[in-house]
């Protein structure tokens, strides 16, 4: 587990050395309200060369941005609504998934399926910094 602290505008800095080396599996993000997930997924957007507007999927469960970047919020649902809907097998697809508001079983299901994963724990330090912590787990 690597802990980072950035400011907002250093945290391309953070996106670019996942983007280089992860760009096939799950990027599960936590934190609070507000804390920075979205912010996480337009920088790691910006940092795969994509130019979309990325918003938050709360209401509609799933974003996807070009051909292979795919953006999930199941905070509204839950893990077992996304489960039920059979969106799991999405995870698998080739590409970069990145689920905000997932949990250790979400991690565990992936570990299972032998699906690579990092896990990313954003806390807000200040209006201007926030520090990530970055699990990787590799399957």
């Amino acid at each position: 587990m690597i802990t980072h602290k950035y400011k907002l505008k250093e945290l391309n800095l953070l996106t670019s050395e996942i983007s280089e080396k992860f760009i096939n599996g799950v990027i599960i993000l936590r934190g609070d309200l507000a804390a920075g997930k979205t912010t996480f997924v337009k920088e790691m957007a910006k940092s795969l060369g994509l130019n979309d507007e990325v918003t938050s999927p709360t209401f509609s469960l799933q974003h996807c941005y070009g051909d292979n970047f795919f953006h999930y919020d199941i905070y509204n649902h839950g893990l077992d609504h996304f489960i039920s809907l059979g969106m799991l097998e999405e995870l698998d697809k080739e590409g970069l998934h990145i689920v905000e508001w997932g949990d250790g079983k979400l991690v565990d299901i992936l570990n299972s399926a032998e699906i690579s994963n990092i896990t990313i724990k954003i806390e807000k330090i200040s209006n201007d910094i926030r520090e990530y912590e970055v699990d990787y787990a590799y399957a």
